[in-house]
């Protein structure tokens, strides 16, 4: 398609007809160019599948061969262009002016080029790539349809640059040293220019590298290359050598859409490209034919494929690129290497990754979430898989949340030195500054520039001022005041704008109302006014120019609302809607809704009739072809309840469907023109026949002119009639005459404006079958696929403006009035915004004409001055309408926010929908009434049938007609029980799941509900804390690996005292051990007998007695030892001891500074060094500190609540109380009772989560009459005679305080007393009372007088008590509440330190690891040098050993010898002949020269001589014979003395070479350790360097400090200076510690001083006492000398005495006798005992036997006195008894028997005593009488 304003090749404007040759030729170039282009693609799109299986290919040849079709028409211009392109001078530059598009004017037309200018651009194409650059310091660059915007941030002055295409611009690019940018521009073959800056002259221009646009440019990092790639359909990957305007590769990038092309800033040979599904790497390699772009498509593997939009290219080569779900993914070749996501598989960004940077050694990424996002470089780099899914888990180190709703595209830094200042490209309408330096003072993301963001719908401008309104789909509506380029206001809402008009004057004459329609159907009237005249109010916002309002919300339409309009009286607004209706409103009665009309489609455009027609119309246009013209509609004043629907029935509307006549013009067009071919052919011929009549004559003529007939081709037919099966949409019109108008309309019928005319009106007419052809068109130029989007006229109606589809402006020059378009011919033409996608949406005009106004689909606002031969003023500038009086203080309607409210025909419907179910639940009403009637009936008879005898009754059955109807309805019940449970099933599930999270969200975290416990008798309260569950730093303590390490020192006293408690315990050991064993022993065995305990004891005093020796042999060898320990650590005369050493050097460097944390010398001491973890302890300390007390303190509040509910039940009882009393004495002595007080539910919170099924059904019930309410109110809305009427008013709710239930069972028991009392009074009221009676009334009269009195005052008392108790913990509360905020403080502070320590953290633990590595290794190496050492002692030990051995062995074998031996000599040389002999087993490897070696030690260099004074004579002598007359014992002694030597001297060497290994081993490790403690000492520097630094940075943290004046001690002048910098925060306990310090310093130096002279006295003492005690030492050992002497006779060893053992022989000869005597005696008391137990026996038996003897005695006694009574009886009574009875004579005989028994027992028992007490007697068994025996059974 070529525009109006395609231009020459050279770039100047030609006349219609060479630009229509031009146009021509540069088709047939480009059908050629696109013929060979595409197939040169096709092999490019092979050659990528060969590379993706391992093979590349280019095709540069014929890319060039394609380039050179395309310009062969001017080859020898191309041949000179490039002798000249190759000798390009740097200084040489463009004219701007030949390259810049201009204006298309129509020949002849005087119409001027500066016609329009461009005055300002309110829009950003938020949503095009890469629309944000940074030119300089200052400025930003960014495309606004076919212009360059620079933007100044500071004064936000616009400069513009012109495309020079006029097709739009595809992308830009800045340089990286940001002295030229380059625009790559859109249209046939375009250019990409590279202008420089800041003179804006084009520099370079870089031709052929697409075919229609560019889609990506950049440059590499040093800017001398520059990347591009086109857009569809080619594709095209290019490499610029821009400065010569050279390309240097070329390559297709792919079959797709490419995004993005970049250079790798470490390889200026690798790009990257990514786009639609793919990523590609590319390189630049060096081939046998030459350099070739080589590409490898990524392959994405198990991964989905994605679009990339971010990536970046790493520098060891790997890509970091983004996702379409959020993810990471790290390229490796051509590979996904791992996919990197959050912990727990979250996603990096919650959406697709639009740009990644690599910034300081770390990655950013910006998200389609408007987060940012800093990752570790290092962590990214060495990122790998872990298992089988191919994530990788990380977290990013900071993280920014820009905003809500905010999607970033794109982010450059600023050059703003000592900040990281960021500026982000937000493709919802915003360009933001962000600060990512993630410090205590980083600032929040400032909104520089706030915009509409997708296709701009509507726009109005004011009728009366420079103001204009837009809204778009982004759901806010904007102000601007086009004259002074500046923003005002803007108002948000749910949905998003469609349809927009300005209130006319006759309505709103300020013009301060905007109608503004949204896509759920909704209008809103807004008012914009000026806030600077309204009331300001305390708390009030800052002032701005302008703010807007709602002041009326209504809802017509059920889907988006496409145009507004009203009536040229200003009586009506008609509302258009895609739910194909227009709604008619009454504008006086704020905005009553008339009705609506159905339209045959939907609604695009409304326009009523002017003032200068007749009558007023309503022209409605839809989309499908159909134009309306309805009457104006009759306003009725019929009441609201009676209508049932809003529509309007009866209107006259005339309907016009359109049908497609451009097939006809186009056929009359041809036949037009081949009629004047025809006709212009004709006088060609009779010309020519004339000519050659004069020249041939006549017949020679008719015979030429014969054959040229018969040579005359055939025609070509005409062009068909064509009808497109679907309709041409329209797209607007206007009226021209009444009952006439003009449409433009899209599609197959674009490029004509059609004139209609309505048909007549006919009632019996379809729509649809209706079929209506234009009566009159105008052709329009250049419009064939560019139809007319938007007209507009001036006001003068000279000017038609016209907005076509693709973003150009078209001005026709009309006659005054000219509305039936005579003259449309003259025209300016001119490309604004963006070809492709910026439709123009709208276009206006100021209310003077002086000002033209679009908006179009690319988010652009572009404001253009018309040309007038008057001057602007330059100081022009709208007037905000000022606000009506008293608008701050009307009320705002309640808006519609819900999408699916009902609208307002909707809303009637249901109005009577409803009215219609309440008729019928009425119906249903009375049915269950009547039901209910016959039920209470039959109860009755049921009643009655019982009450009859059972034999009359009616059983249950029989009331069954039929049984089985009853067992149905029983069935169908329970079916549709079961039923519902089941419908419900889900949604109970759902609920109670949303419960149950809602509760886990908002309740479990909760310790501690808000409760606020009100006063009594003021309006004081207590509020208790908001308490949630302890955060995540309570009672934290993890482990990190910069803990503090232990210093040297510290180490080594740890190990002396290990050493010390480890050597106690050793000696210790023996004694504790068998003290435990004896006790355990002791413990197990049973009772010990005597003889058992003696000999245990002489055991134990044997065992003691060897123990004793033990232990006196150790406690010597202890002794000992400690006697060498104490002579090792003497010191030397030079020592000093380490702690007084770092005690000096600590003075030293301390002592007199105070040395502060800001200071750069000061060094951190070790146990003050902080990480983030102890950081995080404090955090969890302080949080717990904090947490406790507020628990407390709601304890505290909860035990006042408690106390209130418990004083007010006895409060209540006692007004109960009180009201019993009242009851009873006479009114006039009734003290008012107090009122009783409330239990608030404020105070009771708890109460709102306990529920029931009663309270569920309460719920339910007031739910429904809520929306019963509701719709009440809608169907009184719905009758209101005012527009206003559907607005809904929100109400408040009253408040409401509950009681306790005790009141209520108080007042029914106190109700039921009184009752009886008044019951018993009225019982004996006739009775007179007695004075009894009176005396007792008044008696209680006085009691009840008194208990009221008492009743009332402990009411108060309770009161008054409660409310001090309130007082006094709200003061305390408020105290803690001071503490609190304090503590917030603190926490915010502690809070920034870890988020500080926790950037340190990582390298500080990387730092701390090596210190701590290194020092561990210099612990282990000094541990095995230590263990050397011992070793080395060891053996040295042994050596010495051995060598005292050998001398002991020598000397044995001297005084085996024996004096005069005269074999001596013989037998020595024997002992001491060096002999070889065969080595051991476990040495068999080692060399002879180790056996044979000549090193010995100084005490066997007698032996060495005398072996060599002996080595003459070896070879004399044999020492295999024993010589004659040689002891023979002697002889074998000798050889067996020499086999020990030789033994003894082999381990010598053996020993001697461990020592040389060992020390060898020792030199070697001591090397390493000098080593190791350099580097730990450099560790130890860079550590305490990093801790500096941190330490630095945590100085930087701002803390907030309350202080009062008076704290304040910091004077100049005395007066408190504005700069307290440089002064320091001291508390004043710190304070007084540091003035008391200087107190004690000095004492301590007197102190020290004092005890500086008492410790060198008390020296010169000690060495006085030294000398006095070794005299002392010298005596005592003389002493003792002599006393040895004198007791032993010699001088002894004391230790060889101490240690002497005892004679175990005879000690356990001793323990065997005295174990013999102890059996003995054993035995011997055995048998004392059992004498002593006879003895016992025989007793008992004397004493049993006595016993009966007196008996015997007493019963003797008794019989004679009972002989002597029966002997009186007898002579009384008679001789009946005077013969002795028979029994009595038995029983004597008995007793007598008895009695000669016991004396035999007792002689028996006698004897055997006797018996026993001789010894050897035998002793026999007691006698057993037979009368003892017989006598038994008579005692049972």
């Amino acid at each position: 398609m070529t525009e109006p304003n395609d231009q020459h090749p050279d770039g100047g404007s030609e006349d219609r007809s060479s630009q229509s040759h031009t146009k021509e030729a540069s088709e047939e170039a480009t059908d050629l160019t696109l013929t060979e282009g595409d197939k040169s693609y096709f092999e490019d799109d092979d050659s990528d599948i060969e590379e993706t299986e391992g093979s590349t290919s280019s095709n540069e040849e014929d890319y060039m061969e394609s380039g050179k079709t395309s310009q062969e028409p001017a080859a020898t211009a191309d041949e000179e262009e490039e002798e000249a392109e190759q000798k390009i001078s740097e200084n040489f530059f463009y004219d701007y002016t030949d390259l810049v598009s201009v204006p298309f004017v129509t020949p002849d037309s005087n119409i001027p080029l500066d016609f329009l200018i461009l005055q300002h651009s309110f829009g950003y194409d938020c949503r095009k790539r890469a629309n944000l650059h940074l030119i300089d310091s200052n400025s930003v660059i960014y495309v606004a349809g076919n212009q360059l915007v620079f933007l100044n941030l500071k004064t936000k002055e616009q400069t513009y640059l012109r495309s020079c295409s006029g097709a739009g611009i595809g992308a830009i690019a800045v340089h990286p040293c940001r002295t030229h940018f380059a625009i790559a521009e859109k249209g046939h073959l375009p250019n990409i220019i590279i202008y420089e800056y800041p003179s804006l002259r084009p520099y370079r221009i870089l031709r052929n590298g697409a075919v229609n646009a560019y889609a990506y440019i950049d440059f590499n990092d040093t800017g001398t290359l520059l990347a591009s790639v086109g857009s569809y359909p080619d594709y095209t990957l290019t490499i610029w050598n821009w400065k010569e305007e050279k390309p240097i590769l070329r390559k297709k990038a792919f079959s797709q859409d490419v995004f993005k092309v970049t250079f790798n800033p470490e390889d200026d040979e690798q790009l990257t490209t990514s786009g639609s599904g793919h990523i590609k790497f590319w390189e630049m390699a060096l081939t046998f034919t030459g350099l070739k772009l080589q590409g490898l498509l990524g392959r994405f593997g198990k991964t989905s494929t994605t679009d990339i939009e971010g990536y970046i290219e790493l520098p060891d080569g790997k890509v970091l690129s983004g996702s379409e779900w959020g993810n990471l993914l790290l390229w490796e070749g051509s590979l996904i290497k791992v996919e990197l996501c959050r912990t727990g598989m979250k996603y990096c960004h919650s959406g697709p990754v639009n740009q990644i940077m690599l910034d300081e050694g770390e990655v950013i990424t910006a998200g389609s979430d408007g987060c940012v996002r800093i990752w570790d470089f290092e962590t990214i780099d060495t990122a790998d898989i872990v298992d089988d899914s191919g994530l990788l888990e990380i977290e990013p180190i900071n993280e920014l949340v820009v905003d809500k709703n905010v999607k970033l595209y794109s982010m450059i830094k600023m050059d703003e030195i000592g900040s990281n200042f960021w500026l982000a490209q937000d493709a919802n309408g915003a360009i933001w500054k962000l600060d990512l330096s993630f410090s205590n003072i980083t600032q929040d993301p400032e909104c520089l520039f706030s915009f509409h963001s997708g296709p701009i719908e509507a726009l109005a401008v004011s009728p009366i001022t420079y103001l204009l309104a837009t809204t778009a789909l982004d759901c806010t509506v904007r102000i601007y005041d086009f004259s002074s380029k500046t923003f005002l206001t803007q108002m948000k809402f749910k949905q998003g704008g469609t349809a927009l008009t300005w209130v006319p004057r006759m309505i709103s004459f300020s013009g301060s109302q905007i109608s503004v329609g949204f896509e759920d159907g909704v209008v809103r009237i807004l008012e914009l006014y000026d806030p600077k005249g309204v009331t300001v109010f305390a708390g009030r916002k800052k002032i701005v120019d302008a703010e807007m309002t709602l002041r009326h919300v209504f809802k017509p339409h059920t889907a988006e609302v496409t145009t507004l309009a009203y009536d040229r009286d200003g009586e009506i607004l008609a509302t258009g809607s895609k739910d194909q209706t227009v709604f008619f409103f009454e504008v006086e009665k704020n905005y009553k809704p008339i009705g609506y009309i159905n339209t045959p489609g939907p609604v695009c455009q409304l326009m009523w009739s002017t003032i200068f027609q007749p009558q007023s119309t309503l022209l409605i246009f839809c989309e499908n072809g159909y134009v309306l013209e309805t009457p104006f509609p009759t306003i009725k004043e019929e009441p609201d309840h009676d209508i049932v629907s809003y529509e309007i029935h009866g209107l006259c509307i005339k309907c016009f469907h359109f049908s497609s006549i451009k097939s006809k013009i186009l056929r009359s067009l041809e036949i037009e023109r081949r009629q004047k071919l025809k006709e212009q052919k004709e006088k060609e011929k009779e010309e020519k026949m004339r000519m050659l009549i004069e020249d041939l004559g006549e017949n020679e003529a008719r015979e030429l002119q014969e054959q040229e007939e018969e040579e005359i081709v055939e025609e070509e037919p005409l062009p068909a009639i064509f009808i497109p099966t679907f309709p041409s949409p329209i797209l607007c019109g206007f009226y021209s005459e009444p009952g006439k108008f003009w449409v433009s309309l899209g599609g197959y019928d674009s490029g004509f404006l059609y004139h209609c005319e309505f048909p007549p009106y006919d009632k019996n007419s379809d729509f649809k079958t209706q079929k209506d052809e234009p009566f009159d068109y105008r052709i329009l130029d250049d419009a064939e696929d560019n139809p007319i989007q938007a007209v507009t006229f001036s006001i003068s109606q000279t000017m038609m403006f016209c907005g076509m589809r693709n973003g150009a402006i078209r001005v026709y020059v009309l006659n005054q009035r000219d509305f039936s378009l005579k003259k449309l011919k003259n025209f300016w033409h001119f490309s604004m915004h963006d070809n492709d996608y910026g439709c123009v949406k709208g276009i206006a005009t100021s209310f003077d004409d002086r000002f033209l106004v679009t908006i179009g689909a690319d988010s652009n606002i572009f404001v253009f001055n018309i040309f007038s031969e008057l001057e602007l003023q330059e100081t022009i500038r709208a007037k905000v309408p000022s606000p009506r009086l008293g608008i701050e203080a009307e009320p705002i309607p309640e808006d519609i926010e819900d999408p699916k409210a009902y609208s307002i025909e909707n809303a009637r419907r249901k109005r009577e929908y409803d009215k219609l179910m309440k008729e019928v639940e009425e119906i249903k009403a009375i049915k269950r009434e009547n039901i209910k009637v016959l039920r209470n009936k039959f109860l009755n008879l049921l009643a009655m049938n019982k009450e009859l005898p059972a034999h009359m009754q009616f059983k249950r059955t029989d009331f069954d007609i039929d049984s089985k109807i009853r067992a149905d309805i029983n069935k169908n019940t329970a079916h549709k029980i079961q039923q519902v449970e089941r419908e419900l099933a889900w949604d109970k599930e759902k609920y109670d799941l949303g419960l149950k999270k809602l509760q886990r969200r908002f309740r479990d975290p909760l310790e501690n509900d808000t409760i606020v416990v009100h006063a009594i008798q003021s309006d004081h309260k207590i509020t208790s804390y908001r308490l949630v569950k302890p955060s995540k730093y309570y009672k934290l303590k993890r482990s990190s690996l910069a803990e503090r390490r232990q210093s040297k020192f510290e180490r080594f006293e740890k190990e002396g005292a290990g050493k010390k408690d480890s050597q106690k315990d050793a000696g210790g050991s023996i004694s504790i051990q068998e003290e435990e064993s004896l006790i355990e022993k002791g413990k197990k065995l049973r009772p010990r007998t005597l003889s058992e305990i003696m000999i245990e004891n002489q055991i134990e005093k044997t065992r003691k007695l060897i123990q004793k020796a033990e232990k006196a042999q150790l406690k010597i060898l202890q002794r000992r030892k400690e006697w060498d320990e104490l002579y090792k650590s003497k010191p030397d005369d030079d020592y000093e001891d380490p702690k007084d050493v770092q005690a000096i050097k600590e003075a030293q460097t301390c002592m007199g500074d105070f040395n502060l944390k800001t200071a750069p010398d000061y060094k951190i001491p070790e146990h003050m060094r902080i990480n983030a973890a102890k950081k995080e302890e404090e955090l969890g300390q302080l949080d717990s500190l904090v947490h406790r007390k507020k628990r407390h303190m709601n304890k505290c509040i909860i035990s006042l609540r408690d106390l209130k509910v418990a004083v007010v039940e006895e409060i209540q009882c006692l007004i109960q109380e009180l009201k019993t009393i009242h009851s009873i004495i006479h009114t006039s002595k009734h003290i008012p009772i107090p009122q009783p007080p409330q239990i608030y539910p404020d105070e009771i919170p708890e109460k709102r989560f306990q529920y029931n099924e009663e309270t569920l059904v309460k719920f339910k019930q007031k739910q429904m009459k809520t929306e019963e309410g509701k719709l009440e109110l809608g169907r009184q809305s719905l009758s209101m005679s005012t527009g206003g009427g559907f607005l809904k008013v929100s109400s408040g709710k009253d408040g409401y305080v509950t009681t306790r239930d005790s009141l209520s069972r108080s007042s029914k028991a106190s109700a039921y007393g009184l009752g009886l009392d008044i019951l018993k009074s009225t019982e004996f009221e006739k009775a007179e009372p007695t004075e009894v009676e009176l005396e007792i009334a008044k008696r209680d009269e006085v009691k009840h007088l008194y208990m009221q009195q008492y009743l009332n005052d402990r009411i108060h008392e309770l009161i008054v008590t409660f409310d001090a108790e309130l007082h006094l913990l709200r003061h305390q509360k408020l105290k803690l509440d001071t503490q609190m905020k304090l503590s917030d403080l603190h926490h915010v502070t502690l809070f920034q330190e870890m988020l500080l320590l926790k950037n340190f953290e990582k390298q500080e633990n990387i730092l701390q690891e090596r210190v701590n590595s290194l020092d561990k290794e210099e612990q282990d190496m000094q541990w095995k040098i230590n263990e050397t050492l011992k070793e080395m002692e060891e053996k040295r030990n042994g050596i010495s050993t051995l060598l005292e051995q050998e001398k002991a062995l020598y000397a044995s074998f001297q005084i085996a010898l024996g004096e005069n031996n005269k074999f001596a000599n013989f037998l020595i040389k024997v002992l001491k002949k060096k002999i070889k002999r065969a080595k051991k087993k476990e040495v068999e490897g080692d060399a002879d020269e180790d056996e044979e070696s000549e090193s010995s030690s100084e005490d066997e260099s007698s032996l060495e001589s005398d072996e060599d004074e002996s080595g003459s004579e070896d070879e004399v002598f044999d020492d295999s014979i024993c010589p004659s007359n040689c002891n023979p014992a002697l002889f074998e002694l000798a050889l067996q003395q020499r086999e020990k030597r030789l033994d003894i001297e082999d381990a010598l060497v053996e020993e001697k070479k461990i020592v040389d290994n060992l020390k060898k081993e020792y030199d070697t490790m001591s090397k390493k350790v000098k080593v190791v403690a350099m580097n730990l000492n450099a560790a130890e520097e860079a550590l305490e360097a990093y801790q500096r630094e941190k330490q630095q940075r945590l100085n930087e943290l701002l803390v907030a400090i309350p202080l009062k004046l008076h704290q304040i001690e910091y004077m100049v002048l005395g007066e408190i200076p504005d700069d307290l910098s440089g002064t320091l925060v001291f508390s004043n306990h710190s304070l007084e510690n540091l003035q008391k310090r200087i107190v004690q310093l000095q004492d301590e130096n007197n102190k020290q001083q004092k005890l500086n002279k008492e410790c060198r006295e008390r020296r010169k003492m000690l060495i006085r006492e030294k000398s006095e005690m070794a005299k002392n030492i010298q005596e005592m050992e003389e002493t003792v000398r002599q006393l040895m002497i004198s007791k032993f006779g010699r001088v002894i060893d004391l230790e060889a005495l101490q240690t002497l053992s005892v004679n175990t022989t005879l000690e356990e000869l001793k323990i065997r006798k005295l174990r013999k005597e102890l059996g003995n005696a054993k035995e011997l008391k055995m048998w004392e005992e059992k004498i002593a137990r006879m003895r016992w026996e025989l007793m008992m038996k004397t004493k049993e036997h006595t016993k009966k003897l007196h008996q015997m005695n007493d019963l003797c006694i008794e019989k004679k006195k009972l002989d002597s009574r029966l002997n009186t009886l007898q002579n009384q009574q008679g001789n009946a008894f005077q013969t002795p009875r028979k029994s009595n004579i038995v029983a004597k005989e008995k007793l007598t028997e008895l009695i000669h028994a016991q004396a035999e027992k007792i002689s028996a028992l006698k004897e055997e005593i006797a018996l026993l007490r001789k010894k050897g007697g035998l002793i026999l068994p007691p006698i057993q009488s037979r009368t003892e025996d017989e006598m038994k059974p008579m005692d049972l």
